[in-house]
């Protein structure tokens, strides 16, 4: 398979309202996270930070520019790989202990973060000693709260199911959600080790009454308002019926 370098890596994707989609364009689809970098008055935000074999910091120069909150989606391997380069990062307080301590079975990495994630192959790559390097996050985060980056405000939104310290930011002012894993427009995960099928439902009955104008995922191309209350009803649809499970494996 066809290599790529560090330099050649990453890419990154203006949208409106100052919102930049940082991706990792050589890993496939269903893999690839979403890394979304929002510009305010007083500091920047980065929702999540992709699989880390290649620095962020050393290799995305928008993310350096000027103070920054890393926050963290989830703990899952594939948004937290660069956590370990930014001082002040952010997680829900239910993952914690999966940031400070990233084991491969705790991150699912044990699972997908094989050579089969790859459409071209990232230099220096070996499955065999990947590992998510560990952080620690200055703050931890509960819903409710607010991450302010002086002219914009984002609430945190406690989306238990995929994982149990998933969130998701939304800003009203906008109708902006980062939605992380909870809900994007692609096969939604329920059956890893810590998902839960009934805090999922809960989760996405709960976000149906959330006034989201655009969905910025944790994988898969951006959506409005109405593909949101799509996936949603269909996602709950599915559960309800007798004997269906939905649910999808890579």
């Amino acid at each position: 398979m066809e290599q790529v370098d560090a330099a050649q890596w990453y890419e990154t994707i203006r949208f409106s309202d100052d919102v930049t989609l940082i991706h990792e364009p050589w890993i496939k689809p269903f893999f690839r996270c979403n890394m979304w970098h929002v510009r305010g008055r007083d500091r920047d935000l980065l929702f999540d930070t992709g699989l880390g074999h290649f620095s962020l910091r050393d290799h995305v120069p928008l993310v350096t520019e000027r103070a920054l909150t890393c926050v963290a989606s989830h703990t899952h391997f594939d948004h937290i790989g660069c956590h370990h380069e930014f001082g002040h990062c952010a997680v829900h307080e239910a993952e914690v202990a999966i940031l400070a301590d990233p084991r491969n079975e705790w991150t699912l990495a044990d699972r997908y973060a094989t050579d089969a994630m790859f459409d071209r192959m990232p230099k220096g790559w070996a499955q065999e000693t990947y590992r998510v390097r560990p952080a620690r996050p200055e703050r931890q985060l509960r819903g409710g709260d607010v991450i302010d980056l002086g002219d914009r405000h984002f609430e945190v939104i406690h989306t238990p199911g995929h994982s149990p310290g998933g969130i998701g930011l939304f800003e009203k002012k906008t109708g902006i959600f980062l939605s992380g894993d909870i809900i994007y427009d692609g096969p939604l995960i329920d059956d890893t080790y810590h998902s839960d099928l009934a805090a999922y439902a809960a989760t996405l009955e709960r976000l149906a009454t959330l006034p989201v104008a655009v969905v910025h995922g944790g994988h898969f191309p951006s959506f409005g308002r109405t593909r949101y209350r799509q996936l949603i009803d269909e996602y709950l649809a599915g559960r309800r019926a007798p004997g269906c499970h939905l649910s999808a494996t890579p």
